[in-house]
């Protein structure tokens, strides 16, 4: 009996390692439409070393996202591929992002985007292909809230684009 168990430890270990290996590739974006100011507000999340990856196999091995080494170029490329991949139109008119600056906190980085000039929000469509291009299984989750409304979706390769209405 204590070989077939051994022997079934055997067999068994590497499935079980793989499955405790697998990674998440996923963001998050949220959206809060201000209504007083006519913005929206949005900050997206990403984890450092999965934005690294997509900017340097986009841009140059020598992207870093290191907090303690990042450059001028690095940022200027983080920003560049942000308002690249995400796309936003409310009321079925498209807007126009402005990148207000990004944080690091532990192992995410978070940017910074607003959009003025925004009417009443009725709906909101939301592209999110950050990371898609590099990992197969990445989902954007997406949060959209106007005033006591809250809204989600999740956005992935197969479905990189969704739309909310609020009415």
């Amino acid at each position: 009996m204590n070989y077939f168990r051994i022997g079934l430890l055997v067999l068994l270990l590497p499935l079980v390692v793989s499955f405790g290996l697998h990674k998440f590739y996923v963001s998050i974006t949220k959206i809060e439409y201000v209504a007083e100011e006519g913005s929206l507000q949005i900050i997206n999340k990403l984890f450092i070393d999965d934005i690294e990856d997509v900017l340097q196999a986009r841009y140059s091995e020598d992207v870093t996202l290191d907090p303690e080494k990042v450059s001028a170029t690095d940022t200027d490329l983080l920003k560049t591929y942000v308002l690249q991949k995400l796309e936003v139109s409310v009321n079925g008119e498209p807007m126009e992002l402005t990148y207000l600056g990004h944080e690091f906190e532990n192992d995410e980085v978070k940017s910074y985007i607003e959009v003025t000039g925004v009417p009443e929000m009725e709906s909101i469509s939301v592209e999110n292909k950050m990371l898609l291009e590099l990992f197969e299984d990445q989902q954007n989750i997406i949060h959209v809230k106007r005033s006591k409304k809250r809204r989600s979706m999740i956005l992935d390769a197969d479905n990189p684009k969704g739309l909310l209405n609020f009415n």
